[in-house]
């Protein structure tokens, strides 16, 4: 079941809360040639005052195959904050909300690419691009857990 939430964004029917990002790992993998990865990590330590460990590997693949990130949902890096799996240039306030109230069966967030004005994609672009974040399950089920435009 879906519901509206304020500013636009769609969301299933949340359970309780958890903490998540507090408890668990926080780190990213990124591509060493990619600098964007960097600007989104700087926003996701503002945004929860701790510091990400970052790693450079040089087989991203390996990384989102490691943790079930789905081919056509990847981007240019791959987060684990808490148990949440975060792909790509996904909005702290997305995580935020998934943390405080925790979804079923959620592994992660992801937005497919690299939008321009996406978090991280957003530093010397003047062009936003709609996108969409989506939320996925191990299982391989999918929803739209917010839009941006």
């Amino acid at each position: 079941m879906l519901r509206v939430l304020a500013g636009g964004a769609i969301a299933p029917v949340f359970a309780g809360p958890v903490s998540a990002a507090e408890a668990g790992p926080f780190a990213m993998w990124r591509d060493p040639g990619c600098g964007c990865c960097l600007a989104w990590a700087a926003r996701i330590e503002a945004a929860f005052g701790r510091k990400l460990r970052i790693t450079d590997s040089p087989d991203m693949a390996a990384v989102k195959h490691k943790y079930g990130v789905p081919d056509d949902l990847r981007s240019c890096h791959t987060g684990l904050i808490g148990s949440i799996v975060v792909e790509g240039h996904v909005p702290p306030d997305d995580i935020k909300r998934l943390i405080a109230g925790r979804i079923p069966n959620v592994k992660g967030l992801a937005v497919p690419g690299m939008p321009a004005g996406s978090p991280g994609m957003d530093v010397g672009h003047t062009q936003k691009d709609p996108y969409e974040v989506i939320a996925f399950s191990a299982a391989g089920k999918r929803s739209v857990f917010a839009r941006h435009r």
